[in-house]
């Protein structure tokens, strides 16, 4: 394959030296590793769309890349050496922001945690936010429909696109760009590429919706008696708090045991450690002595019903980080623990309390020498059910992931859920899910990766649109 002709179609670097493609080749999770042809970083989109023409001419796949930040193995390529890697990093333009219409609108390698300080730069916010926002880009959170812990107050990034601009699979540049709340004109196609993993075209850039920026944010931990118990609570809290409640997150006891082995430096707002905790975060619009008041009234409620056993709220800024610190270092005592079984799941809210019961019941039955590390987004019904080999020597974990992905995500369907709610299919997932999704279903996606990739080349291999391509 000719290499020089495809660096001469556009501005920008062609990486081909194992040296410098190495970084591109392998997920975060040190999981997957492919190989190359090389690695393409244009500087516009419309570069992109050149480059694009040229995989369609030569018949050669495109693996799109963001931060390369995800979990699930969709930003990598096989091992074939047959694609090209198409990274985004150098579109890094904010192109507009528009404080009265509550927008913005970025290239798709602007980074996460850029992003929110341009919005706070126009007394502005952007809402979502991951423990990767400083690594993780705006193109890769749209393509993996990224949730993070104020989905709860804002949506997924989903719910924060108005418009995008992509190239097509063909090399065609879509400027769908509008900044509009209503525009009932037709086919959704922005809905069509956000949350497709590369699978039906390249993100380039997207208006983004901004919101008010709160006066302040209130942080409190409160150990609960149960999952149940933190259910009732997430209840009241939002009777009480309305749209203020801006995150919900719940860590389970054998979290706090690990994070409390693998990062002894933690501060901990409470003694008790033995029961479930929450994580509860308020935003406040108007006056943060009112909204002190209104966390400081929930929990004294709560206390009174039973469902709080002791609660504490952040005093200042610092103490609000060391409470959020708890809840974002999860994946590093993880890491550190050693390798782990992960799930990313979602199950309606008022079934999270008997699932994690059975399931873990189950397990524990059939697997004894591992551990269940559950946490994540209670207020929004998304789990990250992790499975642990318990501290000392013993068998590798790994062994026993087919037998638990199976027990795992039976139960996730069986109590109504979905075995991906932010974390994309990719390869991790890609077969699973396509063994719970039904044959309509399928065929649906399948009939639309045709009509949009009808070679096959935008990220093959990766979610479902590939299953009788």
């Amino acid at each position: 394959m000719d290499i020089d002709s495809l660096a001469s179609c556009f501005s920008g670097r062609t990486l081909t030296h194992p040296e410098d493609t190495a970084p591109f080749l392998i997920d975060w999770r040190r999981r997957w590793q492919g190989r190359a042809l090389a690695v393409v970083q244009p500087d516009t989109a419309e570069d992109v769309a050149r480059i694009v023409r040229w995989c369609a001419e030569h018949r050669v796949p495109i693996v799109p890349q963001g931060g390369n930040t995800g979990l699930s193995g969709a930003s990598v390529p096989d091992a074939s050496g047959r694609a090209i890697v198409l990274s985004l990093a150098r579109l890094t333009r904010i192109r507009a922001v528009d404080p009265p219409n509550e927008t913005m609108t970025v290239e798709a390698g602007v980074s996460l945690a850029r992003a929110q300080a341009v919005a706070a730069e126009h007394g502005q916010l952007f809402p979502l936010s991951l423990a990767s926002e400083g690594s993780c880009t705006i193109g890769g959170n749209l393509s993996t429909n990224a949730g993070g812990v104020a989905v709860l107050r804002y949506g997924n990034a989903r719910e924060l696109c108005l418009g995008l601009e992509v190239v097509t699979a063909e090399g065609e540049l879509w400027n769908g760009l509008r900044g509009l709340r209503k525009d009932n004109t037709g086919y959704d196609l922005r809905d069509l590429f956000i949350g497709a993993e590369g699978t039906l075209g390249v993100i380039t850039a997207a208006t983004l919706k901004l919101f008010p920026a709160p006066v302040a944010k209130i942080t409190a931990w409160a150990a609960v008696p149960s999952l149940s118990e933190a259910i009732r609570l997430l209840e009241l809290a939002q009777a009480r708090l309305g749209a203020r409640l801006t995150a919900f997150e719940a860590l389970t006891p054998p979290c706090i045991a690990l994070l409390s082995e693998q990062l002894p430096e933690l501060r901990w707002p409470l003694s008790e450690r033995a029961h479930p905790a929450v994580l509860i975060e308020l935003s406040e619009f108007e006056d943060e002595a009112n909204g002190r008041a209104a966390l400081e009234a929930l929990l004294e409620a709560a206390l009174g019903k039973g469902l709080i056993m002791d609660a504490a709220i952040a005093g200042s800024l610092a103490q609000s980080l060391e409470f959020w610190a708890l809840r974002e270092r999860m994946s590093e005592a993880q890491q550190r623990a050693g390798r782990n079984i992960k799930h990313d799941i979602a199950v309606p809210i008022s079934q999270i309390a008997d699932f994690v019961r059975e399931t873990n019941a189950a397990i524990a039955a059939r697997f004894p020498g591992v551990r269940m590390i559950v946490f994540g987004h209670l207020g929004d019904g998304n789990l990250h059910y992790n499975v642990s080999p318990r501290p000392g020597p013993g068998d590798d974990v790994l062994a026993l992931e087919p037998a638990i992905n199976a027990l795992v995500h039976d139960a996730v369907v069986r109590f109504g859920g979905t075995v991906s709610a932010e974390h994309g299919l990719g390869v991790l997932r890609r077969d699973e899910a396509a063994r719970y999704k039904s044959p309509v279903e399928l065929d649906l996606m399948r009939r639309i990766k045709r009509a949009l990739d009808p070679q096959g080349l935008m990220n093959p291999g990766k979610g479902l649109g590939d299953f009788g391509c």
